[in-house]
């Protein structure tokens, strides 16, 4: 199975771990769902990753995503509401699409797949037992299936995510799934005003304003929303990110 998801045994272990961490003070699930989604690509042979979670109104909402073009995709789901996403999590089973050009079911949203550079879709229900609460999406430039074992892998790293989050629920008593999911989408307005701001005032696109923020937020150990709200406050100079940016290249 390792050689499958390409990866080594040492890595798919801290893999889990870092996901089973969640028993920690200072827990942030915008942070875990970005967690979950860079581990997706580093760990599977994806090459993006989205996740989609129901809010206190079960109503899906775009919490993470590992590049920009995959966040396009989710939203694009969600605002038609039609895709494999959405389906994986409405039915609590997997959806795949092998190969988005011949996609019958969702065209539109195939259409958009492809025009970002896609060719494959798997989607995985973040369940546990009968509790559905979101839907994992990986994104592939290749065609075809990602293989029996690289899906279980992809299944049980979503499952142990699903489990920390209610976990996190259990321990703080059941309204703190629905507050930590609001967290995650107030975290996820201020990454992207911060991204709109840095794409104006250093003329890049999108893509490379999110990228930047990353690169400084792990290089100064600070979660990304933090970033993001000090760009948009005013607090943090533009230009000390444009250094981190240019250090890093």
């Amino acid at each position: 199975m390792t050689e499958e998801v390409g990866m080594s045994l040492e890595n798919l272990a801290e893999t889990f771990v870092r996901l089973a961490d969640t028993l920690v003070a200072d827990f942030d699930p915008a942070e875990f769902m970005r967690l979950l989604a860079d581990r997706c690509v580093d760990t599977l042979n994806v090459d993006a990753a989205g996740i989609l979670l129901a809010d206190h109104h079960g109503e899906l909402q775009v919490v993470g995503a590992s590049s920009e073009q995959a966040r396009l995709v989710e939203l694009f789901e969600l605002q038609h509401r039609g895709g494999p996403c959405m389906a994986s999590y409405l039915t609590s089973v997997p959806v795949t699409i092998a190969d988005l050009e011949t996609e019958s079911r969702w065209p539109e949203f195939a259409s958009t797949a492809v025009a970002a550079g896609f060719r494959s879709v798997h989607a995985l229900p973040m369940r546990l037992r009968t509790q559905t609460v979101g839907a994992l999406n990986l994104f592939s430039t290749r065609l075809g299936d990602l293989g029996e074992g690289t899906i279980r892998v992809a299944q049980a790293m979503a499952d142990v995510a699903t489990i920390g989050l209610l976990q996190a629920r259990v321990i703080s008593r059941n309204e703190l799934l629905a507050e930590q999911l609001q967290q995650a989408l107030h975290a996820r307005i201020l990454i992207e005003q911060a991204k709109g701001v840095l794409a104006e005032r250093l003329g890049v696109d999108m893509e490379d304003a999110f990228a930047t923020l990353r690169r400084y937020s792990r290089n100064h150990n600070q979660f990304i929303s933090v970033v993001s709200e000090a760009v948009i406050a005013g607090t943090l100079d533009v230009m000390t990110l444009t250094g981190a940016r240019s250090d890093e290249d």
